[in-house]
């Protein structure tokens, strides 16, 4: 019995299950069909990749963010291609920054001539154009209130234009040209980022004169201005295209009458004139950071030659107002 006993340990080995000489499949073994085949490393590399793919797409995210903000803001806006922000292209390079000339070329044929014929006058300003079929930014007060509406582009070609919407309260307007196509947008800036003293370039129609450009600095920021919303006090009442606001306590350019509106604007010493109304105020590298809107004129009735003309004190508003504004005036207004 004791070697009997002793003869069991070993039966598990005499009696072991013989190897399947099928298992594991031959390495020859392929899935019945090449699609079948393709997709199985593919999950794998992307489980591997994932994170890193994740990354790289949350970069460009935050680089597109923190280079156009505004550019992102007009495409989910607009209804037609607004170049035109940040880095868009009407940028100045980087070697030209600053340069006077060179900011005037790239956005002066973005730079409007606005003509409204009034019932009681007419009304004379500018405009900025933001997107390529003919979208023009400019005041409430230059247009408002027109029977008619003319448009003069940087090249001489004329279009009659349209209201879109208009904000009193913020005193723009967006304003469409009939048949335009092929125009250059400007490039919209970002306002929160202007500093006092930075140099600024204003584009304009003063008196008529079509692309006038002067230049100066960020004199102050959010300035109080306090402008009229009634329609019958256009620029042309009294003759002498000046537009009346107030500023500091003050009255200029005339009485402003009992329905006004105040907003914040950027003030700067570039000479603004009549006509520069709804025009571009314009960074060192070339994005319009402001629409201008208010400026000190000396009367033309005054018998001293030394008060005439513009005495550096201008404002004009925002960009960034301007952006968050659009959506609105784009759907007929933005009160």
């Amino acid at each position: 019995m004791t070697e009997s006993q002793g003869a069991h340990p070993q039966q598990p080995h005499s009696y072991s299950a013989p190897v399947n000489p099928e298992w594991p499949p031959p390495p020859s073994y392929e899935p019945p069909t090449a699609t079948g085949a393709l997709p199985a490393p593919e999950p794998r590399r992307r489980r591997n990749r994932g994170p890193v793919a994740l990354l790289a797409a949350v970069a460009i995210v935050a680089a597109a963010v923190g280079g156009a903000t505004a550019y992102g803001f007009q495409e989910l806006t607009g209804k037609d291609t607004v170049a035109s922000t940040g880095t868009a292209t009407n940028v100045v390079p980087a070697g030209k920054k600053g340069d006077v000339a060179t900011i005037a070329a790239a956005v002066s044929p973005s730079v409007v001539e606005i003509n409204a014929t009034l019932g009681n006058g007419s009304s004379t300003g500018s405009g900025v154009v933001i997107t390529s079929n003919g979208e023009v930014v400019t005041n409430n007060h230059v247009i408002s209130g027109a029977q008619s509406i003319k448009v003069r582009t940087s090249d001489g070609r004329s279009y009659t234009a349209d209201v879109v919407g208009t904000d009193s309260s913020k005193d723009l307007a967006l304003i469409k040209l009939r048949g335009a196509a092929g125009l250059k947008p400007a490039s919209l800036g970002n306002s929160s980022g202007v500093q006092v003293g930075d140099s600024v370039v204003a584009i304009g129609s003063p008196e008529g004169l079509t692309g006038t450009v002067t230049s100066g600095i960020v004199s102050a920021l959010d300035r109080d201005v306090t402008v009229s919303t009634d329609e019958n006090q256009g620029q042309g009442q009294g003759g002498d295209g000046r537009w009346p606001f107030q500023f500091g306590g003050r009255e200029f350019n005339g009485d402003t009458g009992s329905s006004t509106t105040t907003y914040k604007a950027i003030q700067t010493d570039a000479s603004l004139n009549p006509g520069n109304s709804g025009g571009a105020l314009i960074d060192a590298s070339g994005n319009v950071i402001g629409i201008n809107s208010a400026m000190y004129s000396s009367s033309q009735r005054s018998s001293s030659s030394s008060d005439a003309g513009s005495i550096g004190l201008g404002f004009a508003i925002p960009v960034n107002t301007v952006k968050s504004d659009l959506a609105k005036l784009r759907a007929g207004s933005g009160n």
